[in-house]
C-alpha cells in the first residue's frame, strides 16, 4: 500500500512550508522522496521546474537536515560543514592529491604550503557560514565535544554551505530541550528569511508549526488534508481531523441540528451564529444534523441566563498566563474546554454558565468536512523578499 496517495503539492520560491501530521502519516517519507533517499512508484518531483525523480541525491540541488544531526564523528566542525562542498564535483586523482596536500600543509609557513584554489574557496565559504551561525570558536572540535544545540547548528551549517535550491528539515529540533529549542527555532526562521531559500520543515510540535511556517500542510494517512496559513488552519479547518489536530487544546466538538434558517439547536437551547459563518449557515441546504466546533477561547464564563450553557468544572489547569477549564455540560454530558483569565476564581466542582461567542461557531457535515468557507477569509502566505 502506498505511503503517500494522490499528493499534489506546489511550493512557492522562498516559501517556508511546515509539514505536520500524526506518526506514520508520510511526512518523513515525503522529505526522503524529495531528497532522493527513496524512489517514488509514480508521479514526478520538480525542483525549480526541473524533473528530479530520476536524478541521484547529489544532483538534485537540495540539502537535508536530519533529526539525528548525522555528523561525521571523525571530522572536525569545519570539515563537517565543508563535506558537501568537497564532493560537489568530480575530481581526478591528481586534483584530489593536491587538495589533500593543501589541507595538510596549512600549518606550515606560506612559502611551504601546497596551493589549491578550490580548497581556499571552500575555506572561505566555511568561515562565512561559521560566522553566520556563531560557530567560529568550535571549528576545530569534533562532534563528541559539542552540545546538542551546537551539533544542530553544525548540521544547519553543512546544509547552508552548499547554497541549495531547497532545504529539507526532518524534525531538527526534537532532540533539544525546551529553552534551546525556542532559541534555535527563532534562528532557523531568521536564517530562512535572510537566505530566502525554499524550505520544507517536518515537525510534530504545534508551536513550531504555527510560528515558523508561511503555510502549513496537514497530512493524515498519506493524504493532504489541508494547506494554508497557520491562522487559516486554526480559524477555518477543512475537516474534523484538522480541527482536532491544529490547536492546543483541540477544538471542542458538539452535536447540533438545524433549528431554522440560520439557527442551530444544541440540546434544548437555540443559537444564532453571526458573522461570516452565520451567512454560510443561513444558505445551507445540506443535512440537518451537524457537528459544531468551538475553540476554547470562544467559550466564556457568564451569568446564569437562558442563553448560556450550564456546566460543572471537573478539571483546572493553571498555566500562569491563562487557565484551562474542563467543564461537563449539564445537558448532553459533553466535555468542553474553556480558556479564561488566570485571575478567574474557580475551583473543581463549581457550577458555571458558559457564554458562546456567536462568531466562533464552525460546522462539519456527516462526512467530517467543514461547511464551505465564506469568501474573503483566506489569507495568502507572506514570503520573504528575494
Amino acid at each position: 500500500m502506498p505511503v503517500l496517495q494522490e499528493l499534489d503539492l506546489s511550493i512557492d520560491d522562498g516559501e517556508f512550508l511546515v509539514l505536520v501530521g500524526p506518526s506514520g502519516c508520510g511526512k518523513s517519507t515525503l522529505l526522503r522522496l524529495l531528497a532522493g533517499l527513496e524512489q517514488p512508484t509514480g508521479g514526478e518531483i520538480f525542483v525549480g521546474g526541473r524533473p528530479v525523480s530520476r536524478l541521484r541525491p547529489s544532483a538534485r540541488n537540495v540539502a537535508m537536515v536530519f533529526q539525528s544531526y548525522a555528523l561525521y564523528p571523525h571530522l572536525s566542525v569545519a570539515d563537517n560543514i565543508g563535506f558537501g562542498l568537497r564532493r560537489s564535483a568530480p575530481r581526478g586523482p591528481l586534483a584530489q592529491l593536491q587538495d589533500s596536500l593543501h589541507r595538510l600543509s596549512r600549518p606550515l609557513p606560506a612559502a611551504l604550503r601546497v596551493p589549491s584554489g578550490r580548497e581556499e574557496r571552500i575555506a572561505e565559504r566555511i568561515a562565512a557560514v561559521a560566522a553566520t551561525l556563531e560557530l567560529e570558536p568550535l571549528l576545530a572540535r569534533r562532534p563528541k565535544e559539542l552540545s546538542g544545540g551546537q551539533k544542530q547548528r553544525v548540521a544547519l551549517g553543512r546544509a547552508i554551505a552548499r547554497e541549495p535550491a531547497v532545504f529539507l528539515m526532518d524534525e531538527p529540533l526534537s532532540n533539544l530541550d525546551a529553552k534551546l529549542r525556542t532559541g534555535t527555532r527563532a534562528q532557523i526562521v531568521e536564517l530562512q528569511r535572510r537566505l530566502g531559500t525554499t524550505t520544507l520543515y517536518v515537525t510534530h510540535d504545534q508551536v513550531e508549526a504555527m510560528t515558523m511556517g508561511h503555510r502549513i500542510a496537514v497530512l493524515n494517512g498519506g493524504r493532504l488534508q489541508q494547506l494554508g496559513t497557520p491562522l487559516e488552519l486554526y480559524q477555518w479547518p477543512a475537516n474534523l481531523f484538522v480541527a482536532q489536530f491544529i490547536g492546543s487544546p483541540a477544538m471542542n466538538l458538539l452535536p447540533v441540528s438545524l433549528g431554522g434558517p440560520g439557527q442551530i439547536q444544541l440540546g434544548n437551547r437555540r443559537f444564532v451564529p453571526e458573522g461570516a459563518i452565520g451567512e454560510v449557515l443561513h444558505l445551507w441546504q445540506g443535512p440537518q444534523q451537524l457537528t459544531a466546533g468551538l475553540r476554547p477561547e470562544h467559550l466564556r464564563l457568564g451569568p446564569a441566563t437562558n442563553r448560556n450553557l450550564a456546566a460543572q468544572v471537573c478539571h483546572r489547569e493553571a498555566l500562569g498566563n491563562e487557565q484551562l477549564l474542563t467543564c461537563r455540560l449539564e445537558e448532553g454530558d459533553h466535555l468542553v474546554q474553556v480558556r479564561c483569565s488566570p485571575a478567574t476564581a474557580v475551583t473543581i466542582g463549581d457550577n458555571v454558565h458558559l457564554d458562546v461567542d456567536a462568531e466562533g461557531w464552525r460546522f462539519f457535515d456527516a462526512n467530517g468536512n467543514a461547511l464551505p468557507r465564506p469568501r474573503g477569509t483566506r489569507a495568502g502566505p507572506s514570503l520573504p523578499p528575494l
